[in-house]
């Protein structure tokens, strides 16, 4: 049996509107034809949406989180990035 929604199911949209490496917005996480077809979806259908976008704004904000403290362990051992070079003056003769 189909659950009736009361209220109208509002979009995750926040005004970035940029498509991300994946095809996602980096502002709402929803994939091209979620953004498209928002208005002709049902409220379920929307409801399942805002709870796969959020999941992976989570999973985003998890990744950047990750990269940064990989970078910042990086730099307390003297590399840059994750690449490793001699430039160091102590490895010169």
């Amino acid at each position: 049996m189909k659950q009736i929604e009361i209220f109208e199911i509002t979009s995750p949209c926040i005004g970035v509107c940029q498509s991300g490496p994946k095809g996602f917005c980096v502002g709402c996480f929803r994939s091209r034809d979620e953004r498209v077809h928002w208005i002709k979806l049902e409220q379920d259908v929307q409801s399942k949406i805002n709870k796969a976008c959020a999941a992976r704004k989570k999973r985003a904000k998890a990744i950047v989180k990750h990269k940064k403290s990989n970078t910042e362990s990086s730099s307390q051992l003297g590399f840059s990035d994750d690449s490793f070079s001699l430039n160091n003056s102590q490895y010169k003769k």
